[in-house]
């Protein structure tokens, strides 16, 4: 898992919806959010078995993230609505 990668819920209260990772923690768990539900400021520390890796980066939010600028949740929701759109 990388920074700004579009990753897929398949366990708990979050399943079946669309993310990107915001932050690595260690080898096992991530940060996710999605803009909308959740938000950057609380987003999820998420173990990598129950997720999904869809191959693709955000990479304008990834280069944000890797420089410590600010990336707001609109742009995150809004880089994320193709993938909500299509499921």
């Amino acid at each position: 898992m990388e920074l700004g990668e579009i990753v897929y819920s398949i366990a708990g209260r979050d399943q079946d919806r669309f993310y990107a990772v915001v932050e690595i923690d260690g080898d096992d768990r991530v940060k996710i959010a999605d803009g909308e539900l959740r938000r950057i400021k609380r987003a999820k520390l998420k173990n990598v078995k129950h997720l999904k890796s869809t191959g693709d980066v955000l990479e304008k939010i990834a280069l944000k993230l890797r420089s410590g600028a600010q990336v707001f949740d609109a742009e995150l929701k809004s880089a994320l609505r193709f993938y909500t759109e299509t499921k």
